[in-house]
């Protein structure tokens, strides 16, 4: 009994050290695919050119960002269609190498244990799929994961989390999120994020600034709660919000 305790001890203090060194390594190049899964509303296509307009601005290579959306009419030429294939086909084609970092946005519509929806080819990006695509182009760097739409809390749990991950979602599993109106530039999560990437230290600061700005915006509205979730691996926990 004592030699089983003394050995998971050591299990955990060694996670524990990893995580802690793991956290230490400084990014030095992200490499994101940005995701507009819908065109019903033209707030998902804004949010996407706006994180770009963001990441280009903050010094990732044009060349690092990847878009792809609904719409057959995108604003940017460089943009590929947001088919299930395509979005998982591109987060697996990115083969992080140490010293990378990994960032994935999608904002779209949701569905109640069903994923985002990508109405491109009326197809649904399920939390096991976007798992496999992860692990494959990402392997172990860090990885910040941003899934903005209805009941999207199901991307912060099951095969998703891992210790090299940061999961954002702007809902919990049973919830919906809002804002999805033509006359909106942004949903509201998206516009809280936004808001507050400029200034936050830190992924988790900016998951609790976002999800305050949310239930605000939400109480303004009379709205249900969303709740947005979110996931810390145990080695970027404390990631900073650096690029």
């Amino acid at each position: 009994m004592r030699q089983r305790r003394t050995l998971r001890f050591c299990a955990v203090l060694a996670g524990i050290l990893w995580g802690a060194a793991a956290s230490a390594a400084p990014v030095e190049r992200w490499q994101a695919v940005l995701v507009a899964g819908d065109t019903a509303q033209p707030v998902f296509d804004n949010a996407v050119k706006a994180m770009a307009l963001w990441l280009t601005q903050r010094g990732v290579a044009a060349a690092d960002i990847h878009r792809l959306s609904a719409s057959a009419r995108s604003s940017d030429p460089r943009s590929e269609s947001a088919t299930l294939d395509a979005v998982l086909g591109r987060i697996a084609a990115l083969r992080g190498q140490p010293g990378d970092g990994c960032f994935v946005f999608i904002t779209s519509h949701g569905g109640h244990n069903l994923g985002v929806y990508l109405s491109r080819r009326d197809e649904m990006l399920q939390p096991a799929a976007l798992a496999r695509a992860l692990s494959a182009g990402c392997g172990t760097v860090p990885t910040v994961v941003i899934i903005s739409a209805c009941y999207s809390g199901l991307f912060a749990r099951g095969a998703m989390p891992a210790p090299n991950r940061i999961i954002l979602t702007a809902a919990r599993i049973d919830r919906p999120s809002f804002g999805c109106a033509a006359e909106r530039t942004y949903t509201v999560y998206d516009s809280c994020l936004l808001g507050g990437l400029p200034h936050a230290a830190t992924w988790r600061a900016l998951f609790g600034e976002t999800k305050a700005c949310v239930r605000s915006r939400e109480q303004e509205l009379a709205a249900l709660p969303s709740y947005p979730q979110a996931s810390f691996g145990a080695a970027v926990r404390n990631l900073a919000l650096q690029f």
